[in-house]
């Protein structure tokens, strides 16, 4: 299903007495008439400029776009206001999703917001407890299924279809990625009506490049740009079926059965916007590429320790990948790294051991670990 917005202006799209935001935007969702959204002041997030590791790289305009900052802390709420909001234009009750945290979370959170109830399908001992901490305080049912995220999936939908009283609200819900596309017209507005030359962002179940690139051309389509991004898609090594498929130069994906990643938010062998996903890649003339998990690890302790941003492991994936990506990249480019998830998600990958750290006894001590790290 594929949704068409009518065509807005320049003036009615980008609207400056609304803060900037997914709703600022309500002229190019497709809705019919006014809408009561169900929001939590998603979007408005912030476009980083890097400091560091631009100069480190070599790279002229380097920014990253830090979803973590949305109200659960991750990009799905761009798209979860929208959906849900919709949910409710039908008089659904119940929201469903199966989840690897991030969408379990949101959904909870607009759930609640909503009034409705939130089901919640998870992957046994797959996802990391910072996410379904959010769905737990939200109120969300909780249930697990054994095997990986595609199979939560898979039995998810095929539960929906015969029961039209679920409503799903994965990514392959179109409303969701209505909202996502936001972050394009963002992105376009806080480069000062700019279009970056590249956009490099994390791919799982491949909704979200799509459905930024669908943002991008819809700024073009309506006059209101003239350019358009090259879309980088970035997958962890040991969870690549996009990027496999890119490569082999294949119009269809071959799902990945053992995916595995450390990288729990796009540990994903089966994704569900695959083909979308290679369109936007393929005809945005960008390309696919993967990182290791040490790579993954390294980048997001480098941009936690240089940039100040702490990002959860699956949203480090741009910033490995720009080390590959620098004989890719054209001089004076404006490059945009999009963040998808907030550090504080995936606590277990940080190793914090406070038995190694020393303990004082007094102001003496203070100093003299202070003198030890000064001169080591």
């Amino acid at each position: 299903m594929v949704l068409v917005a009518r065509k807005p202006s320049r003036r009615s799209l980008l609207r400056q007495r609304v803060a900037l935001g997914v709703w600022r935007y309500a002229e190019g969702l497709p809705f019919r008439r006014e809408v009561r959204p169900v929001s939590l002041q998603e979007g408005g997030t912030p476009l980083v400029v890097s400091s560091h590791l631009r100069k480190e790289l070599g790279m002229h305009e380097l920014y990253i776009k830090n979803e973590g900052q949305n109200p659960t802390g991750s990009f799905k709420d761009r798209g979860m206001t929208v959906a849900v909001t919709r949910a409710t234009q039908r008089g659904a009750r119940t929201l469903i999703c199966a989840s690897t945290g991030n969408t379990s979370a949101s959904l909870a959170a607009y759930a609640a917001r909503g009034s409705l109830e939130a089901v919640v399908i998870v992957p046994t001992g797959k996802v990391a407890s910072g996410k379904l901490v959010q769905a737990t305080v939200h109120g969300a049912r909780i249930l697990r299924v054994k095997g990986n995220f595609d199979e939560a999936l898979e039995l998810v939908m095929g539960v929906v279809r015969k029961n039209p009283a679920l409503y799903l609200m994965n990514s392959i819900n179109p409303y969701r990625i209505e909202g996502q596309k936001t972050l394009a017209y963002e992105v376009f507005e806080q480069l000062g009506g700019r279009v970056p030359d590249y956009v490099v962002l994390p791919v799982g179940n491949a909704g979200n490049i799509s459905a930024i690139w669908k943002g991008f051309l819809e700024l073009k389509s309506w006059g209101i740009s003239e350019r358009l991004p090259k879309m980088v898609g970035v997958q962890a090594a040991g969870a690549a079926p996009i990027v496999e498929a890119y490569e082999k130069k294949r119009d269809y994906v071959e799902p990945w059965r053992d995916a595995k990643t450390m990288a729990s938010a796009i540990r994903i062998g089966k994704p569900v916007s695959w083909r979308k996903a290679l369109r936007a890649i393929r005809d945005s003339g960008g390309l696919s590429m993967t990182v290791t998990d040490s790579e993954i690890i390294q980048a997001r302790d480098e941009l936690a320790s240089k940039e100040g941003l702490f990002v959860e492991a699956a949203s480090a994936t741009p910033i490995a990948a720009l080390e590959h990506l620098r004989g890719e990249f054209k001089p004076h480019s404006t490059i945009v790294c999009v963040t998808t998830g907030n550090g504080l998600k995936d606590q277990e990958s940080v190793k914090v051991d406070l038995e190694k750290a020393p303990e004082l006894s007094g102001g003496q001590d203070l100093l003299d670990a202070l003198r030890s790290n000064a001169s080591g």
